[in-house]
């Protein structure tokens, strides 16, 4: 006997191949404000013989008077060698083994005939967008979906949106997701800074833009990032540098259509790549320089962080390069690193190396991911960028202008968006970031496809984890698309609905103020912190259905 199902599902869940569309909870109803990104996934599966054939072929339709607003994608299986540490984990992954997992998103076309494609005893999903920018009018709208074979329906699902009238403001904390201009020419195989690069990096910068993204890694200076100790990533230097009978000169040229650039696909702030190696502060970064007219390298692993030297040139380098930013009015757009993920022990390095730019950057705020307290407390950072396991002292001693990050260490208890892990556990972000007035969020990893210490580059769709360095989902947030734009993911989009949830808050706050909107927040969720949270997706469905009905009745 045919059976062909059609579920609308929330956009939380991942749909393994091996599941059964009964396992996944339908939605009938769901609100969202005017001009938010609304997610919903349609679930599909077939459990007929299909004519002896593993694949039946049909056309899926939609019918919905926002038609014109919503936008499909078809959500691929990836392979996943490393879906957890096998030694740091806990028992709120979705699967722990290797296998086929839900991530990739591929256009789905509607208007192309046999679309849809139902194969015996799998179940797959679409994922479904609702998007206007400008607005959409308040009021109830139905989303119909029908699979249809030769006329004959056979399985449909509807869902009512309802729309409220009230529009979100821009995302109002720093949002950085590191972006890799190396990795973008390395897999398309282009030249650095070349005509075809730089329409690649745009499309990938508006990419990030859509994902969220509003502040942008900008390499002056190749970034000391995921490099092993002695070797080099491709040089991906924005800045000429000149040096002639023992002068520097500086040719900005790249950064002003750097800038142009992100002004025209909405980046709001720069951070400005490391002044010195990660993990450490012992090293300069590599610099290429035309030294009395041949091209090479001046400074690397060989170069004392804070030696005479290097220090020359970065105070020679700053003199210039502060007054052309504020020439191109962005200076006060820009933050400042000194190195990556120091630890205790590197304090005493970190102290020097900061001192070496301390002068010429005072009046700038400088930023660095690193999670032991005794660094702020000594001053020798301005903002602390500490990772969500290890926030508390910073929210306990009151560090104005809190970011917090998390990268693969982040592993237990915590959120994170590990391809492995429940869409709820990458979506919790979002309140907890308003809960406890965080001012940004810092990731390592928008499109790094290298293998660890970027000794080689990976393919993505092959190497998800990239050669067994970070559990899948923590190297990159998006897939590269063969005519240089970025396929999205499933882990970026859910990440996406914490950012809206927080967009949405701080619209409530600023209608009702932050102690109901908090108060929403925490129903059902008592005790509520960066380690302890309700687990389960209905929590987050819930809350944000509350939050919606606050604002549309304020």
């Amino acid at each position: 006997m045919e059976k062909f199902d059609l579920k609308i599902i929330s956009g939380l869940e991942k749909c393994f191949i091996d599941q059964s569309i009964e396992e996944k909870k339908q939605i009938k109803r769901i609100s969202m404000l005017a001009n938010e990104r609304l997610s919903f996934q349609l679930a599909f599966s077939a459990e007929t013989p299909l004519y002896r054939r593993c694949a039946f072929k049909c056309n899926l339709e939609l019918e919905s008077p926002i038609r014109e607003y919503i936008k499909l994608e078809s959500v691929e299986q990836v392979p996943v060698k490393m879906p957890v540490y096998k030694d740091q984990n806990d028992d709120n992954y979705l699967r722990k083994e290797p296998g086929l997992y839900p991530d990739l998103l591929l256009p789905f076309v509607l208007e192309r005939e046999n679309n849809l494609i139902f194969v015996q005893d799998e179940l797959r999903s679409i994922f479904v967008t609702v998007l206007c920018k400008d607005g959409i009018k308040a009021g109830e709208y139905p989303v119909k979906f029908k699979a249809v074979f030769e006329g004959r329906v056979l399985a449909e699902a509807e869902i009512v949106v309802e729309v409220i009238g009230k529009k979100t403001e821009d995302l109002s904390i720093y949002h950085t997701e590191w972006f890799y201009t190396d990795c973008l020419a390395q897999y398309y195989n282009v030249e650095v800074w070349s005509e075809r690069h730089w329409e690649i990096i745009e499309n990938y910068v508006k990419e990030a833009v859509d994902s969220g993204v509003n502040t942008l890694l900008t390499p002056l200076l190749t970034p000391p990032l995921d490099t092993l100790v002695g070797g080099e990533r491709l040089t991906t230097q924005l800045v000429d540098v000149t040096l002639t009978n023992g002068k520097y000169s500086f040719n900005f040229d790249k950064v002003g259509r750097w800038i142009e650039l992100c002004d025209r696909c909405g980046i709001k702030f720069f951070e400005i790549n490391h002044f010195f190696t990660q993990w450490g502060a012992e090293h300069a970064p590599k610099v290429m320089a035309d030294v009395d007219g041949e091209y090479k390298k001046i400074f690397g692993w060989e170069t004392e962080a804070a030696g005479k030297e290097y220090t020359e040139f970065l105070h020679s380098f700053l003199d210039a390069l502060i007054p052309y930013l504020k020439e191109k009015g962005v200076d006060k757009r820009c933050f400042y690193h000194i190195s990556d993920e120091p630890r205790a022990e590197h304090l005493e390095n970190y102290s020097k190396a900061r001192a070496v730019v301390t002068e010429k950057l005072k009046g700038y705020t400088i930023i660095d991911a690193l999670s032991n307290y005794e660094f702020y407390k000594n001053g020798v950072v301005d903002c602390p960028v500490p990772g969500s396991n290890h926030i508390v002292p910073f929210i306990e001693n009151k560090v104005p202008g809190l970011w917090v990050y998390y990268c693969c260490s982040q592993n237990v208890e915590v959120a994170n968006r590990f391809v492995s892990m429940p869409g709820s556990r990458i979506r919790i972000i979002g309140a907890q970031m308003y809960k406890f007035d965080i001012k940004g969020f810092l990731h390592w990893g928008f499109n790094f496809w290298n293998c660890r210490y970027s000794v080689k580059p990976v393919n993505p769709f092959l190497e998800t984890c990239g050669e067994y360095f970070t559990p899948a989902g923590d190297c990159f947030l998006v897939y590269p698309a063969q005519d240089g734009t970025a396929y999205t993911s499933l882990h970026c989009r859910q990440f996406g609905m914490a950012l809206e949830d927080h967009k949405a808050m701080m619209l409530c706050e600023s209608l009702i103020g932050r102690e109901k909107t908090l108060a929403a927040v925490e129903e059902g969720a008592e005790g509520f912190t960066f380690t302890q949270y309700p687990m389960d997706e209905e929590y987050l469905l819930s809350m944000r259905e509350r939050i919606n009905g606050l604002i549309k009745n304020a």
